[in-house]
């Protein structure tokens, strides 16, 4: 079974995970803008509201390209200075990344953006680390898609290394260190805490041993638990996450209908619903508002379950 050690747990992993119960975040764009470009003041002003109002979390996607035929830009920044300029605006909330498609940059890029971020945000960045999922991006950065499983190995491995060690040697499809070289600032912590998201394409015990936590899209219920029991085998305490669209009904007592990656239901039902997957063992949840009003609904989400829990 694997343990997680201490030398991860930086501001923003123990404001997510060092508590019994689940914990919410919320996800950009907070605007609900993911084919065009958001508002900035819109989005930091729903930024700062969430945080206020008590989610923990506030998650930035990686989408280098946009394809229309997927339909969906992330919150369109880029997630480096897009995090920066957040954690300027909001006081301890956690900053994360969900996620990080390592298959398309340099770990060492990755590694010095990451500990720049969690320089300027006082420790409070969680990465979320992904293989990638949208085909036309891998010809675009020259990346060969049926590799990505060991370019992500690679990956975790370069970053790991270049944070906890001077002057490492090192090498890998990226390139190699021969000892003469050093990558600055060193984050807050020996080691900025990594979460996979989805397989990623590796085992889970590979998830488990070199990962701080586990990143999953929506499941059905039973799936979930039994992914749950796995996890818990495999991990031990390690903290599971999983990320939901969540669209509130008028009216509080509305039965589930589906969404793409959610539901749409009133807040009774979303209560019981997240008693149940705290019941389960889940430790987090992003969740992306859908409704038109995002600052009426959050403020209700925060009061009718987040301080209900």
């Amino acid at each position: 079974m694997a343990t997680g050690g201490r030398d991860y747990e930086n501001a923003g992993y123990r404001r997510l995970f060092d508590h019994e119960g689940l914990t919410f975040g919320a996800g950009f764009p907070l605007t609900g803008a993911n084919r065009s470009t958001p508002d900035i003041t819109e989005e930091l002003r729903l930024a700062t509201h969430a945080e206020s109002v008590g989610f923990d979390g506030l998650w930035a996607r990686d989408v280098p390209t946009y394809w229309p035929k997927f339909g969906d830009a992330g919150q369109t920044f880029d997630t480096w200075p897009w995090l920066s300029h957040v954690a300027a605006h909001t006081d301890d909330i956690a900053l994360g990344t969900s996620s990080v498609v390592l298959t398309l940059r340099h770990p060492l890029h990755v590694a010095k953006s990451a500990a720049t971020v969690d320089q300027l945000s006082d420790g409070r960045l969680v990465l979320g680390v992904a293989s990638g999922d949208r085909d036309p991006e891998f010809p675009a950065f020259d990346v060969d898609r049926e590799n990505r499983g060991q370019l992500f190995r690679e990956s975790v491995e370069a970053m790991r290394t270049v944070w906890r060690e001077d002057f490492p040697e090192l090498e890998g499809e990226w390139g190699s260190l021969e000892g003469d070289l050093e990558i600055v600032p060193k984050p807050t912590t020996e080691t900025i805490p990594l979460l996979p998201t989805g397989h990623a394409r590796q085992s889970t015990e590979w998830i488990a041993d070199h990962g701080d936590g586990w990143l999953f899209y929506h499941l059905p219920e039973r799936t979930l638990q039994n992914y749950l029991v796995d996890w818990r085998e495999a991990a031990g305490e390690k903290p599971f996450a999983i990320a939901i669209r969540v669209e509130l009904a008028d009216d509080p007592t509305a039965e589930p209908e589906p969404l793409h990656l959610g539901f749409h239901a009133g807040v009774e039902w979303f209560s019981e619903y997240f008693r149940r997957l705290e019941d389960y063992g889940l430790d987090h949840a992003i969740v992306g508002i859908q409704n038109d009003d995002r600052e009426a609904a959050l403020s209700t989400f925060a009061d009718e379950i987040i301080g209900t829990l």
